[in-house]
């Protein structure tokens, strides 16, 4: 029998020869790590839905963060439980509000931590949206200011970059005019670009207590089956000033990655979400899969479509394998 002149077997016959040619590589420099941050002192309960991840008090989070680094993760994004909510989520951008309290927290424990802030309204509205309703529904405009509060509030108490989630139409634009407009200039915007409406989320909405009392968010997050207008949203984002563009969910929407890496050369971000998470660690206590190695080859898809950046819960168990 005739064998070609190459043989792709040559280079798997060992550990070094695979690892010698791989084509894509994990590190702990590319994850993000979500936190969880509540009222409260000596609060640390981990969260049912999702294995491993905590949700902890402010006076928590110097221990929390030091333990991060000393794994080579450097950076985070911070989601807040406020201890009251009102219709217009005014404790989103409150002084004191728990955010605020927590960038303030980490900057002064460990002032090398990047720190990363999710900037939308639901978590703090009694109503779960992420906006202001008006007769019912979430109007867009009004919206805008209250976005543009926040994210400037999260610049004021240290935070490194702003990340809005909230997929009002313009809030890029209106979050980089107040920036600006208060010297925070320097201060880089990571758009949620492609947000969609996805079934995937459930176990963060329970963590941060802020799934919709009525209707749902259909009306402002996007189609899961349209992948053109992922391109046409986060083209305007481009144009209204995004630093980087986010995808979210990860797993599922591994195409829309790869789309709009070819089409942008912005740096790109993912998000690994919460229900994402949780099938591989549920999957996983059942002894169906090795979570570990389902975890690792899941990150490294997301990462091989395309994403620079992969906001993860699973960074720090991701970082001690990565780190042997």
């Amino acid at each position: 029998m005739v064998f070609p002149d190459y043989r792709p077997r040559r280079f798997r016959r060992n550990a070094q020869l695979r690892s010698l040619i791989r084509e894509t590589r994990l590190s702990p420099e590319q994850f993000i790590y979500p936190l969880f941050v509540m009222p409260g002192k000596g609060v640390r309960e981990e969260i049912s839905s999702m294995p491993g991840v905590f949700r902890m008090s402010v006076d928590q989070l110097g221990k929390e963060a030091k333990e991060i680094m000393s794994l080579g993760l450097n950076h985070v994004i911070l989601f807040g439980l406020p201890e009251k909510k009102d219709p217009v989520g005014s404790g989103a951008h409150a002084k004191d509000g728990i955010i605020q309290k927590a960038i303030k927290e980490l900057k002064n424990k460990t002032p090398d931590l990047m720190v990363t802030t999710d900037v939308c309204l639901c978590e703090y509205t009694s109503h779960g949206h992420c906006g202001v309703l008006i007769n019912k529904q979430v109007d867009n405009d009004a919206t805008l200011e209250i976005l543009g509060q926040v994210a400037l509030s999260h610049a004021k108490a240290g935070a490194d970059i702003v990340a809005p989630s909230d997929m009002m139409d313009g809030r890029v634009a209106e979050i980089r005019g107040i920036l600006d407009e208060n010297d925070f200039d320097m201060v880089p915007i990571m758009s949620y670009a492609v947000k969609y409406a996805s079934a995937f989320y459930g176990p963060f909405r329970d963590a941060a207590e802020c799934a919709p009392q009525e209707g749902d968010r259909q009306g402002y997050q996007m189609d899961p089956a349209n992948a053109r207008e992922a391109l046409r949203e986060a083209t305007l984002d481009v144009d209204e000033g995004a630093d980087i563009l986010m995808v979210k969910p990860a797993v599922a929407y591994l195409d829309i990655i790869k789309s709009l890496r070819e089409e942008f050369d912005l740096p790109i971000a993912a998000y690994h979400v919460s229900g994402e998470y949780a099938m591989i660690k549920a999957a996983g206590e059942r002894g169906w899969i090795d979570a570990d190695r389902v975890m690792a080859e899941t990150l490294l898809s997301i990462h091989r479509a395309g994403a620079d950046i992969i906001i993860t819960y699973g960074a720090k168990e991701m970082a001690r394998m990565l780190n042997g």
